[in-house]
């Protein structure tokens, strides 16, 4: 590690009703990877959205390469070698990938845009990242980890001296996680340094320098990572230690009815002839890599996409599930991986989006109750700990990880009899994480039912009575919490069909 490149002292940042920055400090130093951690709504986006423009601070000072700076904007921070690579996408669904990577800084041929030239970069830096993406094709036809390469690519693009990786793991398999940290190792022989914002542990020790934590918008300290425990920076984080233990046996009784049947389901190229069952009481986790078909088959099975062929079965009656909307009637609700676009409306209030899976419950005539749906809002504010002023905050006003929750707080408020969680601890801190596994528990003892996909081995490994693992949009087996392991999951991942 080289001289300091980045100082950012005492800042302090304030919202409506939210200290988010409390007097924080932080150093990065060149050729170093700094990682940032704390829980949702410690105040670490926020923090770096201070850095690079898009929020203004209150007071402190901001010292890069020997100046002292206030950016008004990111594209002033790029233009001075600040990039950051956001937790949320900010790619545009209806452009190509090539278009998304230069989006502001186009390539031109005379007074049009060399689209041609631009593919070609977009190729270059591909290869570089050693994955496989059609630069020609539409932003919204990739899945959601292949849109965060190409963020990622698109902030590698800039000849930066400074970036920040804010989550950018969360969506990745593991391969694209090595591949990934490959490029930060290479980023880092050039001496750029790299402000890494991570909830996954066991990264720290593996790619960082240093770790400095946040605790509700101020700064805790800074350690070592070669010389820092997990239980040193959880315990910094939240000031309690979380154990985590392995579920070692189903607790679903034997002859526990089934609530949901799946049959010979068909749905475009990645779901092919999936079968399966889910028992009351029951979590069912959905192990495999990405583009293995999970996701296509809780959205098929909820009316998201369109149903090829196949039955659907729900306490032993066959349904007809077109639509979202006949789910939800059948008693199904599903968190959606993707939170901003099908989970929740940023620009409306936390409690408008508790009770928006539900909201006939709240009406009075042609009105809606605000009384009964902020006080049925409220009640899940508490037991799910979202970080919130009010439930009147606007949700584009949270962290991502309170936003998740807000998610959670819909279905729940709903009261669905089958819950579809698809990746719901994705972005999500290891205090929130603790707080989501206790209440999916829970509601399985009251005799709710669950499909959990996560690409977290150790979740899967945790939370389930069974696991269904794909493999290339097809079910390739299925194993009993007892028996599996993740050489055995990995091992079912990867078969060939």
């Amino acid at each position: 590690m080289g001289e300091v490149i980045l100082t950012m002292k005492d800042i302090d940042k304030s919202f409506p009703g939210v200290h988010a920055l409390d007097n924080v400090s932080f150093e990065l130093q060149r050729g170093e990877v700094h990682a940032l951690m704390g829980e949702n709504g410690a105040g670490k986006s926020t923090l770096m959205k201070v850095l690079t423009g898009i929020y203004k601070k209150d007071s402190g000072t901001i010292t890069y390469d020997g100046k002292d700076v206030e950016f008004t904007n990111p594209r002033e921070a790029q233009q001075a070698g600040i990039v950051i690579v956001h937790q949320e996408l900010n790619m545009l669904s209806h452009l190509t990938v090539a278009q998304n990577i230069f989006i502001g800084c186009e390539y031109m041929k005379g007074t049009m845009i060399d689209d041609a030239r631009m593919n070609a970069e977009s190729t270059k830096l591909f290869e570089r990242l050693n994955i496989n993406i059609d630069p020609t094709e539409t932003m919204s036809k990739l899945t959601v980890g292949k849109q965060q390469m190409c963020e990622i690519a698109k902030a590698i693009s800039h000849e930066a001296q400074v970036i920040v990786f804010d989550e950018p793991s969360a969506a990745l398999t593991e391969s694209e996680v090595s591949e990934l940290f490959e490029i930060i190792r290479d980023l880092k022989k050039k001496d750029i340094g790299i402000i890494y914002i991570t909830h996954r542990m066991d990264e720290v020790k593996v790619i960082t320098d240093r770790v400095s934590v946040m605790r509700d918008g101020a700064y805790v300290g800074t350690l070592i990572s070669e010389n820092s425990t997990k239980n040193d920076i959880i315990n910094m984080m939240v000031g309690r230690v979380i154990y985590e233990e392995p579920k070692t046996a189903s607790k679903v009784p034997k002859d526990a009815p089934v609530v949901l049947k799946v049959e010979h389901l068909n749905a475009g190229r990645l779901v092919k002839d999936v079968s399966f069952e889910l028992h009351k009481g029951e979590i069912l986790g959905f192990s495999g890599l990405m583009g293995a078909g999970r996701t296509e088959t809780a959205r098929a099975i909820f009316g998201a996409d369109i149903k090829e062929s196949g039955d659907i079965y729900i306490d032993g009656k066959k349904v007809e599930i077109h639509s979202p909307k006949d789910a939800v009637k059948c008693g199904i609700g599903y968190l959606s991986e993707d939170r901003k676009r099908f989970g929740i409306v940023v620009q409306r209030t936390v409690a408008e989006n508790s009770t928006m899976a539900y909201l006939e419950n709240f009406m009075r005539g042609i009105f809606i109750n605000k009384k009964n749906e902020r006080m049925e809002a409220e009640k899940y504010v508490g037991s799910l700990a979202i970080k919130t002023p009010s439930v009147n905050q606007l949700v584009v006003d949270l962290s991502g990880g309170n936003q998740q929750k807000v998610v959670l707080a819909k279905w729940l408020v709903r009261d669905c009899d089958i819950l579809i969680f698809d990746e719901p601890t994705r972005g999500i801190d290891v205090g929130a994480k603790s707080d989501i596994y206790k209440l999916m528990n829970e509601l399985v003892k009251e005799g709710k039912s669950i499909i959990m996909i996560s690409s977290e081995m150790p979740e899967v490994l945790r939370m389930s009575d069974r696991i269904v693992v794909m493999c290339e949009g097809r079910k390739s087996g299925e194993l009993r919490i007892e028996e599996a392991t993740q050489e055995k999951i990995m091992h079912l991942a990867t078969m060939e069909n």
